[in-house]
């Protein structure tokens, strides 16, 4: 089987023409020769035998010449064709596979288009949609920063006003406690005072070692006094130990409103950013980072706690200041009205006394000068 490798409208593959010369005899039988068509393919398709054009060929049955090889080939041999016009009709294609290849591209290159148009258009729809997305996230963070500086504010306020009052209150609880311990320390003296005159009065003699009222006075005003100093005492150490109480208060409400002044001072930055802000950096991973230990409503809760332990300090602070003025009063005037009935007392003995002393004497005198009370 050979390829002629060319159509049938060649000149070379038609009847040949008679040239005026006389046909010689056939020297053997003609070969059978069968005509077939090879089916088209595209342009691309694999195939054994892809690379040869879609062009007709002819097969022919070559039969062996038994006694000259040489003329037998000779004879059944196509016309000679040079090698390089050969391979260029084995290359060439018909106009029908061109036109088609070409609309293949055309088509080809047109779904493409329509598919980048479709591409870029969802590309710039979803853009739009993110970046719509995106703004409105922004503008609710944004409001809910103003919302949750709004809060922080407020605290701020309470926190502030509730330290200032707890402080003003641990200074009048302060000064009461020293009125309280200067108080303790100035009753000694009247203290002192009573003690010696219990000693001095054990200075008497014989029958005049009497239990009368002055030493009773006396008595009860020497425990009146101790028992003053000692409720002084007590209270200014409860004082004390509320004052302690206050502090402790206090440091959480300054601390609370530290914390408060720090995340205020954050939430505004974050506020006041804006996508056209410098050193605007991208932390990956972030959004999935929780270091929070609490939420809102466990928030306002704790600055509420704090500013309810610190008016229940004020509280206790106003009903021991209460307490202390009180106090004062009721020693103040016990003190005065034992003081008033041991004078008493000692005024009515040294009037006793000096009545006697005096009934003594006449006595006396009337036992040493006998005739006196005749005269």
């Amino acid at each position: 089987m050979e390829f002629l490798g060319t159509t049938q409208t060649a000149s070379y593959c038609v009847p040949r023409k008679s040239c005026g010369f006389t046909e010689l005899p056939p020297a053997v039988r003609a070969p059978v020769v069968q005509e077939c068509c090879q089916p088209y393919y595209l342009p691309g398709h694999r195939y054994l035998s892809c690379w040869r054009p879609s062009l007709f060929y002819r097969i022919s049955d070559a039969q062996a010449c038994p006694d000259k090889e040489a003329t037998c080939r000779s004879a059944l041999r196509p016309p000679t064709i040079l090698p390089a016009l050969r391979s260029a009709l084995f290359c060439r294609y018909s106009p029908r596979d061109w036109e088609q290849s070409s609309q293949l591209q055309i088509c080809g290159a047109e779904a493409s288009r329509q598919w980048s148009s479709r591409l870029t258009g969802d590309s710039l729809r979803l853009m739009q949609e993110k970046e719509q997305l995106t703004r409105q996230m922004q503008e609710g963070t944004t409001r809910n920063l103003g919302q949750r500086l709004s809060d922080i504010g407020f605290w701020k306020s309470e926190l502030g006003y509730e330290l200032e009052r707890l402080t003003t209150e641990n200074q009048s609880l302060e000064t009461v406690k020293r009125r309280l311990e200067c108080a303790a320390e100035e009753v000694n003296c009247p203290l002192q005072v009573a003690l010696e005159c219990l000693y001095q009065r054990e200075k008497r003699i014989g029958i005049d070692l009497v239990h009368d009222k002055v030493e009773k006075n006396l008595i009860q005003e020497v425990d009146l006094l101790k028992c003053c100093q000692e409720q002084m005492r007590k209270l200014a150490q409860r004082i004390a130990i509320q004052m302690r109480d206050n502090r402790d208060a206090q440091h959480a409400l300054e601390r609370d409103l530290e914390n408060k002044s720090s995340a205020q001072f954050i939430d505004e930055k974050c506020f006041n950013l804006r996508n056209t802000s410098d050193c605007i950096s991208f932390f990956h991973g972030m959004e999935k980072i929780d270091g929070t230990t609490s939420v809102p409503e466990t928030w306002a809760k704790f600055s509420n706690d704090n500013i309810r332990h610190s008016q229940n300090m004020r509280a206790n602070a106003i009903r021991l200041q209460e307490e202390a003025e009180h106090l004062f009063e009721t020693l103040s005037d016990q003190m005065w009205r034992q003081f008033t009935d041991t004078n008493l007392a000692f005024r009515a003995r040294i009037s006793e006394v000096t009545d006697m002393k005096n009934k003594l004497q006449t006595q006396l005198a009337k036992l040493v000068h006998p005739n006196m009370g005749k005269g």
